[in-house]
């Protein structure tokens, strides 16, 4: 490695696992808006699985990610909290993403004709990214998950933190 060069990623051999666990978590919450019906058994436990937020902009992101930011517990769990984000919207892409360099979310506004990544689920993985004290582990480690279930308990709430470790841990993702 050379002098003031910061160190490699590691493999990000988790990533599809994750990805495959968060678009079944993202489904079972789509059938509960679209059907009403926020009840569902998970491993034999009923849970009642709260309102997941969507946003219509790139303005409200950034108002929601600002504020998830500035709550106390999330700045006394996490030294980034402190450091601010911008939020751009992310052009002919079907996917989410975090550049740590500048620490920008960038979502895209639409796909087709749905705003899938405008929700609370997508926010909070990227800024799960954004939290993480060191860039040379694996992007979608054990430490992102436990990062990431966490901010979800803290923000949604414990039904959906729930759903997403039992969901991830049947697809093979392992928690740090």
């Amino acid at each position: 490695m050379s002098p003031g060069s910061s160190p490699r990623p590691q493999r990000d051999s988790q990533r599809a696992k994750v990805y495959d666990g968060e678009q079944l978590v993202r489904g079972v919450f789509d059938r509960a808006d679209e059907f009403g019906h926020r009840t569902v058994e998970v491993y034999g436990s009923q849970l009642t699985l709260p309102v997941e937020r969507r946003f219509a902009s790139v303005a409200s992101v950034q108002s929601y990610a600002d504020k998830v930011l500035a709550l106390n517990w999330v700045r006394a769990q996490w030294e980034r909290a402190t450091v601010s984000i911008t939020v751009r919207a992310r052009n002919g892409a079907a996917a989410a993403h975090y550049e740590p360099e500048n620490a920008v979310l960038a979502v895209p506004l639409h796909t087709g004709s749905t705003a899938w990544a405008l929700r609370e689920l997508v926010v909070l993985h990227e800024l799960a990214h954004h939290l993480a004290p060191d860039s040379a582990k694996a992007p979608h480690g054990p430490e992102f998950c436990s990062r990431y279930v966490e901010l979800v308990d803290g923000v949604i709430g414990p039904e959906a933190a729930l759903l997403i470790r039992t969901t991830f841990a049947g697809c093979g993702v392992r928690f740090g």
